[in-house]
């Protein structure tokens, strides 16, 4: 009688069966059950997303977006601005040599509308500001002689002096004297300057498509000598009164000039070269750029000195001065056209 053959053991037993399993997974099909459900609502809600879907990626991804088209943004830019008119203040005459700053014509320059003036101070020893903190005293006991205050205006002595007006007493310092708070005359210079012009000239490339263009218009006569900016009538005149862009950012200037402030000047350079380089115009917008509901950090003003000699002592003009300063931001982007090759000498204004 035949021996019977032995069991195989239960690991190969489990092993043979996960190795069926695994070429069972590999071959076989399966679908998901569907199933129909008979309500014509819910059909129509159905079919209604299935449509709003395809419109947004028809119509807007690819007709108004252009999404399937190459793009670039941030254009290379050149700006030079130029500044021209004359104003008046109670004691003189001013030109642009004087309240534009700085002079060079960049893209971010000041034009100054009021200004506090310090005259004659010279290098001594006087009563500081009252502004300063811990600067009033009543004694020389209040004042340490050495101390140096960094928002104030010079080494204090050690003695406490009467104040320049008034009846109070502050530590003196020695520095330029007298001090701004001191003996300062307010001079406002705006009464002309909303017809201040300005000429913003702005040149815009993008390098990835090799194309360019400028915003002043390409002739030769003295047109620009007498246009002043108008959206509709002279879009390629970039040359903006003054009082044109305040009005434009929604400002009032009278109370702009007394306490100074930001104005952007935005261009914005937006083109589609599916459509003639002549469509591709700069579209300008003006905005207060410097938060003027928070007095704390509202108005633009900044301090500056002229120098001279005065029997051999030297001598200073310190001017305070408030004033608009002008920031020309350019941005943009430009969409080629979907398969043509941009030609880069035709796109030049």
């Amino acid at each position: 009688m035949a021996a019977a053959p032995p069991e195989a053991p239960a690991g190969a037993a489990a092993a043979r069966r996960l190795a069926r399993g695994c070429w069972s997974a590999f071959w076989d099909y399966e679908t998901p059950k569907v199933i129909v459900v008979r309500n014509r609502r819910l059909g129509v809600v159905y079919r209604a997303v299935q449509l709003l879907i395809l419109l947004y990626f028809v119509w807007y991804v690819f007709v108004v977006q252009k999404s399937y088209q190459d793009s670039e943004t941030g254009p290379e830019s050149s700006v030079i601005t130029k500044v021209k008119g004359i104003t008046a203040s109670r004691h003189k005459v001013w030109d642009v040599e004087e309240y534009v700053k700085p002079p060079e014509g960049g893209s971010v320059f000041s034009i100054i509308t009021r200004i506090e003036v310090t005259p004659f101070q010279t290098l001594g020893k006087c009563p500081e500001s009252i502004k300063v903190h811990s600067a009033t005293c009543h004694s020389d006991s209040d004042c340490v002689a050495g101390e140096l205050d960094m928002l104030g205006n010079g080494l204090r002595t050690g003695r406490c002096v009467p104040y320049y007006f008034g009846t109070s007493k502050t530590c003196e310092v020695s520095g330029w004297c007298p001090v701004e708070d001191g003996a300062s005359v307010s001079q406002f210079l705006g009464k002309m300057a909303p017809n201040f012009t300005i000429l913003i000239k702005n040149s815009i490339h993008y390098p990835k498509f090799q194309f360019s263009k400028g915003n002043l218009a390409s002739r030769k006569d003295d047109y620009l000598k007498r246009c002043t900016f108008d959206h509709v009538s002279d879009p390629y005149c970039p040359i903006f009164k003054l009082g044109f862009i305040v009005e434009q950012a929604g400002e009032n200037f009278t109370e702009l000039a007394h306490r100074g402030g930001v104005i952007g000047a935005i261009i914005n350079w937006d083109c589609d070269l599916d459509l003639s380089a002549s469509e591709c115009n700069p579209k300008y917008s003006f905005r207060r750029l410097d938060p003027k509901h928070v007095p704390a950090s509202s108005g633009y003003n900044f301090r500056f000195a002229k120098y001279y000699k005065i029997n051999g002592t030297t001598t200073r003009t310190l001017i305070k001065a408030y004033g608009i300063r002008i920031d020309v931001i350019v941005h943009g982007q430009v969409h080629p056209a979907g398969s043509r090759e941009v030609q880069p000498d035709s796109h030049h204004h």
